[in-house]
């Protein structure tokens, strides 16, 4: 087991991240996962309002893996769950695409930590406005080709999503599935949005019903109910939230 530091705390990096990709414990990871998201203040639990207008009692704020080590860390849970995917035959893959912006640097981190984890595969992003000069285009890094998977930190409406889909059709390549760091898993909002009507399936269903491709996450919310009830010195610290998180799943669990 190694240790690492970063904001002045020393945190565990777990040896399982250097394990290849068919000899690790997924639910392990995903705990593991949720553990290293509350130390780095990227997941807490509190009262927060969300984009749709709801109350809910945690909040996961990718852009907070802000550091090396935590981005790091971040990239090769990343590149461990999509390997433990294929393994499981879940998904075949060639290459990598990040939708602008948070998805350029968390395909391009999960890119290197494949790569250190023996699958080396290209990758390429988007830029929001083509450029007119130089090379030129929307697209930079590897051309689009083959079976591509679209990496980004979560589904909230699908939107970027389903750019990213068209626009690696159009390219010539086969989007294959979506990497996210965490599944919601909750109802989204109905045609009046107004949180009062709701739809019957999540963001991710609506998604992998629509273009029939897989969304593959590091962890979801039933991971987070799981970590609750572990023995975690930090799971202790926020299982005063639990019943607050029961609440929030009866009320918009998909």
């Amino acid at each position: 087991m190694r240790q690492n530091q970063w904001d002045g705390h020393w945190t565990r990096l777990y040896a399982p991240a250097d394990r290849p990709d068919s000899d690790f414990d997924v639910d392990s990871l995903r705990q593991q996962f949720i553990e290293f998201a509350l130390i780095s203040k990227v997941l807490a639990f509190g009262e927060f309002k969300t984009k749709a207008g709801r109350l809910s009692p945690y909040f996961f704020n990718a852009g907070l893996f802000n550091r090396g080590a935590t981005l790091g860390r971040l990239a090769r849970f990343y590149a461990q769950t999509l390997l433990q995917a294929r393994a499981q035959g879940r998904v075949e893959f060639d290459m990598l695409f990040g939708p602008a912006y948070k998805g350029i640097t968390l395909a391009s981190a999960t890119a290197v930590a494949l790569a250190d984890l023996g699958a080396d595969v290209p990758f390429a992003f988007n830029r929001k406005e083509a450029k007119d000069h130089g090379e030129g285009g929307v697209i930079v890094g590897s051309p689009l080709t083959g079976r591509v998977v679209i990496v980004d930190d979560v589904i909230t409406d699908g939107a970027a999503k389903r750019e990213s889909v068209e626009l690696i059709r159009a390219h010539g390549a086969t989007p294959v599935a979506v990497l996210i760091a965490l599944d919601r898993v909750e109802r989204a909002a109905g045609v009046a949005g107004s949180g009062a009507d709701l739809s019957s399936q999540s963001a991710v269903q609506a998604f992998e019903q629509e273009f029939g491709i897989p969304v593959i996450s590091i962890a979801n919310f039933g991971d987070l109910m799981q970590f609750l009830d572990s023995d975690s010195p930090h799971a202790r610290d926020a299982r005063a939230f639990r019943s607050a998180m029961e609440e929030y799943r009866a009320k918009y669990a998909a």
